[in-house]
Order: C-alpha cells, then structure tokens, then sequence
C-alpha cells in the first residue's frame, strides 16, 4: 500500500513549530516520486511598482500553517491520493532578470521531467512565462486561466521585454497557449488605451473585466470556462491582487474594485474536472502585508488548487 506524505498536524507540533515548508509538508530536494512539487521563486526584479515578493514564498509557507489536509467545502482530501512535498526554491540569480528567466524554465523542466504538477509560489508574475516555456515544451501548447487585475500583455515596459507586466505577450510569441482557450479574469483600473485589455481579445483570448463579476457568483462563468477548455492541458496562473485591497492589500499594484474572497475560491474550485497541469501563486508583497492576512489567502488559494488536480475526488459543492 502507497504511504502518501502528510502535512504535520497541529495536535503532533503547535502550528508555531515544525518545518518551515509549504502545509509543514516534507521536504525534498527534486520532484523524484512526486505527483505534486510546491516551489518557491523568490523574485521581485520583475516588478514595477513596490518591491517585496521576493519574500513571498517564505511568508506564504509560514501562513500555510494554519491548513488542515481536508476541505471541508469540496470534501478533496489530496494527501490520501496525491504524494506531495516541498522542494524548496528555485536558485534565482537576483541580479540579473534574463538569466533567472532560463533558471526558471530549467528548473520547471526537471519538475515536469519527474511526471510531477508544480504549484508555484510567487515571486513577480514574470515566473509564468518561463513556467509555461517549459509546459509547452512537456504538454504542447496550453489552456490558461488567468486571474489578475492586469492583462500583463505589455510589449514592452521602460524598453525591456522581461519584465511582470509582460509575461503572456511573451507567452504568446512563442506558440505556448491555445488562443481559443485562454481567460483572463478580473481585469480593472486605468489604462493607457482600449488595447491594454482589447489586445488579448483580439487573439481570440476571453476577457472577463472585473466589473463584469461584481455582486454575483461565479460559477456559472466556471461552467462556460470548463465546456470551452474541454480536455486540454490548462495552466492556472493567480495574481493576488486580482482581489480587492479590502481583503488583499500586500501586494505591489494594487487597484480597487476586484475580486472577493469568496469569488476567487469559486474560481479555482470550479477548475475540478480540468486537465490542470501547473498553478502558480504570485506577487504577495509581505512588506505591505503587515497582518499577514495577504499571504494567508495565497496559501489557501494554493491549496484549493491542489484540491482540485487530477486525480482528487470531490462532492460537489
């Protein structure tokens, strides 16, 4: 019989002890064995605004202590189905942006190459593209469901092609998605004309502005997002501050009127049912975090995503 990992509870170590890993989960050091590998990216020299997610990953596992192995809500229980550990951190090179783009897409590779589905813990958004390089180069090109209050479809920012708000433009020039099942979702504030947003739409990309979400339920929208992507391998990327600032406000560029709670889990809970072959969870600031409430969203937006992988069971909701 399979013996799966299991987080350390907290009637065997107060959640104030134990390992410093994502859930107090086991830590190795590759994804040998695994179907599931937490990694953390370390990086802000993508941002543009505050600094600080190169704290991210750490402040997120910290918080990840309070998760318990079963969700109450779907009834998924990933650790009796999935074996899970945390890996660590992808070594970045912190000076120079370029070269930590191919460290990256390196790194997701050997991740891939051991049949593992990484969850990424950010880190600035510029991590997804060299992660969906490297999902193109193992799965083909790609779905994508991509929560945000940004397109970051930019060609350029300051002259420099590498950089957060440019990482599904760079995506797209190399042939990673699937246009026709590519959606944007959450998208707000100011511009500086219609093709911030309107350039995704023109490549046949579905944008969801946040405005279009405020005071309902999602899932009807998680529905028509499941039908369109089908079987397809589908990457999840998560921005936090695709939610408001009322409840996420650590975070480098913040904008007001997004997401809630509430519709950011009926997002990635309605992804139960799709070939989800990577998530990552991105630009939580924890100098801006101060509660560390910020970080402690990201970490149970992480583990709904683990919830919802192949292979995991659920009730419906």
């Amino acid at each position: 019989m399979t013996q799966f990992n299991q987080p350390l509870g907290g009637n065997d170590m107060p959640r104030f002890g134990g390992p410093a890993t994502m859930m107090r989960l086991p830590s190795q050091a590759t994804a040998a064995g695994l179907n599931v590998a937490f990694v953390g990216i370390p990086m802000d020299h993508g941002t543009s605004n505050r600094p600080g997610t190169r704290l991210g990953p750490r402040q997120i596992r910290d918080e990840s202590r309070m998760l318990r192995p079963f969700n109450m809500a779907t009834g998924a229980a990933p650790f009796e189905h999935l074996q899970v550990a945390d890996i660590g951190d992808v070594p970045i090179n912190t000076f120079d942006l370029k070269k930590t783009v191919d460290i990256i897409a390196d790194f997701h590779r050997s991740i891939l190459g051991h049949g593992a589905i990484p969850l990424t813990l950010g880190g600035d958004h510029t991590l997804t593209w060299p992660i969906l390089r490297a999902m193109k180069e193992r799965h083909g090109p790609v779905a994508l469901i991509h929560v945000d209050a940004h397109a970051d479809i930019n060609d350029t920012m300051f002259g420099e092609k590498v950089a957060h708000g440019c990482p599904f433009r760079r995506a797209w020039e190399e042939g990673c998605l699937i246009n026709d099942k590519v959606f944007q979702i959450g998208l707000r504030g100011t511009g500086y004309s219609p093709d911030d947003f309107d350039w995704g739409r023109k490549q046949g990309w579905t944008v969801v502005q946040a405005e279009e979400c405020w005071h309902k339920s999602l899932k009807p929208l998680m529905e028509t997002v499941r039908a369109k992507i089908g079987d397809a391998p589908c990457y999840l990327s998560y921005d936090i501050d695709s939610l408001d600032p009322a409840f996420a406000p650590g975070t480098g560029t913040v904008e007001p009127g997004g997401l809630t709670i509430w519709q950011g889990l009926e997002i990635v809970r309605g992804c139960a049912g799709l070939n989800i072959v990577g998530g990552d969870l991105v630009e939580v600031s924890p100098p801006y975090d101060p509660s560390g409430n910020t970080a402690l969203i990201g970490a149970n937006l992480l583990y709904e995503m683990l919830c919802i992988l192949p292979g995991v069971p659920q009730r419906k909701v």
